[in-house]
């Protein structure tokens, strides 16, 4: 199965921000493209130039999302196309092409998140191994001595000349804990895991990536002082890879939430697993994809001003997450309260409530034992783009202001 050439005249459209015909991607063969987004990131140029050996629409194409930025030939540009089922296909013949784009998405999504932390005003720690410590100290407060002994452990391993040194080593004591973290298992790539174990901690470097076997595993995140859910995974999901993509400490903690096995993939059998086993690099991939496709989404939704046309924008990344049919008068049960929402949002669901009342006013919005209904989606999504186009807009005029 060969891939299809596709040629563009410069200044042609090549692919366009929210447009849903998402079966495929490219890769610049001759000539240069621009991409651009209605939400830049902040450690994104508003506007990026591509070139032979570049690819752009992978992460719409592997999630089977709408498109998510939109892409204008420089020059006169000649593409590869690669459609998703052929992705495989791809990387068996050319494994570093899977690598390269790994390692940017990685960038990508560690860019979005961060941008995402600062708009949202949550002050979330840069990950270091010193806050192994701090880490510790909750865990301890909360009676959770193996988690406390563990991320202790690790900090003694990670800041051996630290300032906390012996305060860790006097807690490790009086629970009654070793100073060193057992090195059980390390070696082998197959891996079990206890009810409530720690895979691995917040803050500590990591050189591994999992994909679950059996059993389920709880992401954890620690913001403002608080321990927040990010994520529970089961069988076949992948987790971990960010730390051994880019060399940067754990983002997240993983804790078991029950008796699990998984694959440990470290950075020096990668690459040879990626070759061998494209299933593997096409999971990953679309793994990113699916999160790099919904933080720019959320992105989006933060530099909405408009409290209502957020609502309407979260409502709708939903049903578009679940793959809903976006058509007239197609129904969509979301699944939640007007309570949960407003706190998917960042409001106040106690104080906020009369946002949920100002948008059941729709004839095609109502709650149904609880649920939000939607009766026509297409009537969302038009809210949806005049709440977005009122936004750029007011960006556009703030920026004039500034000049």
């Amino acid at each position: 199965m060969a891939f299809q050439m596709v040629n563009y005249r410069a200044g042609s459209y090549i692919i366009i921000e929210g447009k849903r015909e998402v079966g495929h991607f490219y890769i610049v063969r001759q000539g240069k493209v621009r991409t651009s987004k209605e939400t830049p990131v902040a450690g994104e140029e508003g506007t990026t130039l591509l070139g032979p050996g570049d690819f752009f629409g992978v992460e719409s194409a592997m999630s089977g999302h709408s498109r998510i930025e939109t892409v204008v030939a420089q020059t006169d540009v000649s593409l590869i196309q690669v459609n998703n089922d052929q992705f495989g296909l791809l990387i068996q013949k050319n494994a570093p092409v899977a690598m390269k784009i790994i390692r940017s998405f990685s960038m990508k999504l560690r860019a979005f998140d961060s941008t995402i932390t600062r708009l949202s005003f949550r002050t979330a720690l840069e990950e270091d191994p010193s806050h192994l410590f701090d880490l510790g100290e909750f865990y301890f407060k909360e009676e959770r001595f193996n988690h406390a002994a563990y991320a202790f452990q690790r900090y003694l391993q990670w800041n051996p000349k630290g300032k906390n040194v012996s305060q860790a080593k006097m807690r490790l004591q009086s629970m009654n804990k070793p100073l060193k973290a057992p090195a059980y298992m390390e070696k082998s790539i197959n891996r079990t895991f206890n009810p409530d174990d720690m895979i691995f901690c917040e803050n500590e470097p990591g050189f591994e990536l999992y994909i679950i076997q059996g059993g389920r595993v709880k992401i954890t995140k620690m913001v403002e002082g608080q321990e927040v859910m990010l994520a529970v995974l089961q069988t076949g999901d992948i987790f971990g890879e960010m730390a051994i993509l880019d060399n940067k400490p754990r983002s997240a903690s993983a804790i078991c939430a029950e008796k699990a096995t998984m694959l440990a993939i470290n950075k020096a059998n990668f690459e040879a697993m990626v070759k061998a086993q494209p299933q593997l690099a096409t999971r990953l991939i679309t793994l990113l994809s699916e999160r790099i496709w919904m933080a720019y989404r959320q992105l989006a939704n933060l530099m909405i001003s408009d409290p209502q046309g957020r609502l309407y924008d979260t409502l709708l990344t939903l049903a578009e997450k679940n793959h809903i049919k976006i058509a007239p008068r197609s129904n969509h049960n979301f699944d939640i309260g007007g309570k949960d929402l407003l706190k998917m949002v960042g409001y106040d669901p106690n104080k906020d409530e009369h946002l949920i009342m100002d948008m059941l006013k729709n004839r095609w919005l109502k709650l149904d034992g609880g649920k939000i209904i939607c009766q026509d989606l297409v009537e969302l999504e038009k809210q949806v783009a005049f709440f977005r186009k009122k936004a750029a807009m007011e960006r556009k005029k703030e920026k004039a202001q500034a000049v």
